[in-house]
């Protein structure tokens, strides 16, 4: 689909969840577009052969991450936040523009290649989080693959970290 036709199911939800913060809400792209979004996610990496799991981040990224997962027959990881998850598990603690907080992920022995998948990338500093997290637990990234990138929030270029992104802004 043209970048156009996904603006017009994603609404701007001013000052959610705080104050000055404007939320883009995807959930009209799902109901509506899910199968041409999925598609679209398939065209951002040339192997897909070559991935093992799909890595999804609490919590929007479960929702593209285990869909994606499930149309090409691969596993699906999450990423959590702290307290979530019944050990082993590791974890990752980042900086916030408001403070700090921790993510976790199950333990994995075995080296797999893996694709991140999340909603909104803003900032960095949870996609930075991920990527040191899954690294840490023996998992090969591939790819970086968001529904929107706010490029002006962050150094992440599409051409740039081996990102794929729908919709930059």
């Amino acid at each position: 689909m043209k970048k156009e036709e996904y603006e017009e199911y994603i609404l701007n939800v001013p000052n959610f969840p705080k104050e000055g913060v404007m939320f883009k809400d995807m959930t009209p792209l799902l109901e509506n577009k899910l199968q041409a979004l999925l598609d679209d996610f398939i065209k951002g990496h040339d192997n897909w052969d070559d991935v093992d799991v799909i890595i999804g981040i609490e919590s929007r990224g479960f929702i593209l991450g285990s869909a994606l997962a499930a149309k090409l027959g691969k596993g699906f990881v999450p990423i959590r936040k702290k307290g979530k998850l019944p050990p082993p598990f590791l974890q990752e603690k980042y900086i916030l523009e408001y403070g700090e907080d921790i993510i976790e992920m199950k333990q994995n022995n075995k080296m797999k290649k893996a694709v991140i998948i999340d909603d909104v990338l803003a900032t960095g500093g949870t996609i930075t989080a991920s990527m040191s997290l899954c690294e840490r637990n023996n998992y090969d990234i591939q790819k970086i693959m968001m529904l929107i990138n706010l490029t002006f929030l962050n150094d992440y270029k599409s051409q740039a970290n081996n990102l794929y992104s729908i919709l930059e802004y």
